[in-house]
């Protein structure tokens, strides 16, 4: 009975997959329906173990598929970063113009606090940075790259690379605010 439930579900699971992520997956659709069939035998184990944290606020199947569909987007997002090196991500350590920042309509007076601000940013990356907590930062924080997968490029832990993140954005802002930005100056010209 537990093996057929188990069947059923993976069944759906993948059907679920299959409508809700093949756009999303560039190539073939004989190429997604193996991954598809991964993601589901990992979402299984996990759902499987995890089952006693069903609470029941929803369907147990909409429960299973969402599970599923996350484990598939994070997949599909380190799978879109294995084979890209980040070397190539870092680019240009001398072009402040690598670092592209939101610019809805704003001032001329916003804009010119804005442009300041990236330029001592970046500035302040080169310069107070070690090349690792640099090429960590840019590849994690201004191209989105996963930190597993820039962990896993880089050798190091997840754990390893959250301190050296977290201590290199300590670093950055200690600089900003010994050169006189306050935390609502950055706020306000990133927002």
């Amino acid at each position: 009975m537990r093996e057929q439930a188990i069947a059923d579900l993976r069944q759906l699971l993948i059907a679920g997959l299959h409508r809700g992520l093949l756009r999303r997956v560039r190539g073939k659709r004989g190429e997604f329906g193996s991954m598809a069939e991964d993601f589901v035998q990992e979402a299984l184990l996990k759902i499987i173990d995890k089952l006693d944290s069903f609470r029941g606020e929803s369907q147990f199947t909409t429960w299973a598929h969402k599970a599923a569909v996350r484990m598939a987007l994070t997949e599909l997002r380190r799978k879109r970063w294995r084979d890209v090196s980040l070397d190539l991500l870092v680019g240009d350590e001398d072009d402040p113009k690598e670092i592209q920042l939101p610019d809805p309509a704003r001032s001329a007076e916003a804009e010119t606090a804005r442009e300041q601000l990236i330029r001592a940013l970046h500035r302040y990356i080169n310069e107070e940075l070690s090349a690792k907590q640099r090429h960590a930062l840019m590849a994690v924080s201004i191209h989105g790259v996963p930190l597993e997968v820039v962990a896993q490029k880089t050798g190091s832990t997840r754990n390893a690379l959250y301190k050296l993140l977290h201590d290199a954005r300590k670093r950055l802002k200690l600089k900003m605010e010994e050169d006189g930005y306050t935390a609502e100056q950055i706020l306000q010209v990133l927002a």
